[in-house]
């Protein structure tokens, strides 16, 4: 917990930028029956009853010190999906810094390994030597600032049905977009004094001679 907060606590250095990752699943939902439009007076009316159309996944990445946030869609999250999401820090969205600091969690996805079980060794290692893990703690998934973006998408983007993949990664990339464009951000108050006065309960008590 300390070295995360620490690290939000650091002045920005394009150089070693902060980065908070994380993934959410979605479920396709589409109509059984069309929707009632909206009418003077009337709300816009869907039948409780619906369709599955099966799931997908949000792969999110946010910088807060640049007020910036990246969603990507994918089919699924395996171990590859991970992999191919770091070489996409590395290479694209940050190809002149020294090192990404990655805040993310302990999901058994989130492994060098699964760098190495995608990517020829080489590659691994290359993309390995340009970014540096922070996890958070155990049940500490609050710690990652990326969850109070997703809090706000699933709000103002995905409160409703959407039946295909392509129609939700389009609204996702429009609801970024529009966010980016506004310069939106997490305001973080809770430093380490803060964990340490608030938290105590949680430090382990030296032990006495």
């Amino acid at each position: 917990m300390e070295s995360v907060l620490e690290l939000y606590a650091r002045p920005y250095d394009p150089d070693y930028p902060v980065v908070c990752f994380d993934e959410r699943p979605c479920q396709l939902i589409g109509e059984t029956r069309a929707v009632t439009p909206t009418q003077p007076g009337q709300p816009e009316r869907y039948d409780h009853e619906y369709e599955r159309k099966g799931t997908c996944n949000l792969f999110g990445f946010f910088e807060p010190r640049q007020n910036w946030r990246h969603l990507r869609a994918t089919h699924h999250r395996k171990s590859e999906d991970f992999a191919l999401c770091m070489q996409y820090v590395v290479d694209v969205l940050y190809p002149e810094a020294q090192q990404v600091q990655v805040v993310l969690d302990n999901l058994n996805t989130h492994t060098p390994a699964a760098l190495y079980k995608t990517l020829p060794p080489e590659e691994a290692l290359r993309i390995l030597g340009r970014i540096q893990f922070h996890y958070t703690p155990k049940h500490g998934s609050w710690l990652n600032m990326v969850e109070f973006e997703f809090s706000v998408l699933s709000r103002q983007c995905l409160n409703r049905r959407i039946p295909e993949f392509d129609q939700l990664a389009e609204s996702v990339s429009h609801w970024e977009e529009q966010r980016n464009k506004t310069q939106e951000t997490v305001n973080w108050l809770f430093t380490v004094d803060d964990a340490r006065t608030k938290l105590s309960r949680l430090y382990p008590q030296p032990t006495l001679s």
